[in-house]
């Protein structure tokens, strides 16, 4: 392992946690040659400093390998599914039930940086760029992400979401809190079709101006804040909408680590 270590590189109790999840080395084929921690150690540095994929440092595996790794675990879902299995293993430590009862959802216009897919502008937030519609449960635990032109209406990117979390072994999920923005006949007749849970918006109260920490809805507003502790996503520098959730889901998986396995100095062989 390299000496000194950076911040962000998986400790010996965080990959022992994370590696039984990656996938195998395929048994037919080129044999597999990167040094697979080290791969994820450079993405989850990409992915804390914000830097572009090119000037990874050159004590990692060669950018085009680890942005190769990146990619293949997107494509097949790799992401999503550690997320999963590290969320259940949080809840469990916790004392709750492996799967919520109950959850948050909201969306966040942010800027987008340099060329790529799937511009708009929000005039609401005055933001040209992407919007990130997310839905975590009371723990601020992230179940489902969807990345949106930022001209895309909140109701339309919730059913974006939602139809993930349909795809999703929840059985108890019942409730989701939400802000006005979803109070929406559309989205409510089609969440009686097809979803087992209902939206309740949490509004503010009458003649109150200013911030204020609303019930229940606080959750999901402090996730979308842990997620921008990640500088990649500041902005959102991404090509390609699905390539920006994926970052989200590694900006969880990162703090999902910790919350298992928490970084200690002596930690480190």
């Amino acid at each position: 392992m390299r000496t000194p270590p950076y911040p962000s590189d998986l400790t010996n109790e965080q990959w022992s946690v994370l590696a039984p999840l990656l996938p195998l080395a395929p048994e037919k084929g080129r044999r597999r040659e990167a040094d697979v921690r080290e791969v994820v150690n450079a993405i989850f540095y990409l992915n804390r400093a914000g830097c572009p994929w090119r000037m990874l440092p050159r004590d990692f595996p060669p950018w085009r390998t680890v942005y190769n790794y990146f990619e293949a675990f997107k494509q097949d879902g790799v992401w999503g599914d550690i997320l999963t299995a590290l969320r259940q293993q949080v809840r469990v430590a916790a004392g709750r039930q492996p799967t919520p009862s109950a959850g948050s959802i909201d969306s966040q216009s942010v800027k987008a940086g340099g060329p790529g897919e799937q511009h708009g502008f929000d005039g609401g937030k005055r933001a040209k760029g992407r919007k990130r519609h997310i839905v975590v449960d009371t723990m601020g635990l992230l179940l489902g992400v969807v990345v949106t032109a930022a001209n895309v209406d909140d109701a339309k990117g919730a059913k974006a979401v939602l139809k993930q979390l349909l795809k999703q072994p929840f059985p108890r999920l019942r409730l989701l809190w939400a802000d006005t923005k979803y109070h929406n006949y559309a989205l409510e007749e089609w969440l009686d079709a097809n979803a087992q849970f209902t939206i309740e918006v949490v509004s503010r109260p009458k003649g109150q101006r200013g911030f204020m920490l609303l019930p229940k809805r606080w959750v999901v507003e402090r996730s979308l804040a842990w997620v921008e502790r990640c500088r990649r996503n500041s902005k959102d520098y991404e090509r390609l909408p699905p390539s920006s959730a994926a970052m989200i889901q590694i900006s969880m998986i990162q703090l999902l680590l910790h919350r298992l396995r928490p970084s200690r100095p002596s930690a480190r062989s």
